[in-house]
């Protein structure tokens, strides 16, 4: 699921579930897409990590 559409799927499960609730279906499909979510922002937030460089003051490059 593109990522975008994984957002507005959680806004609308969560909007609902603070009006009228969630069935047993819909709170099963809230949480998968909870772990989907929070599993791509890790992976994503990991490759940014790695991509930094770090130089210190006697400009040695730091991994």
């Amino acid at each position: 699921m593109e990522f975008d559409k994984l957002i507005e799927r959680i806004n609308e499960l969560s909007r609902k579930n603070k009006s009228v609730g969630l069935t047993d279906a819909e709170l099963t499909e809230r949480d998968e897409l909870r772990k989907k979510y929070l599993n791509n922002f890790k992976s994503n937030f990991r490759q940014q990590l790695d991509n930094i460089t770090i130089v210190d003051g006697d400009e040695q490059v730091k991994h």
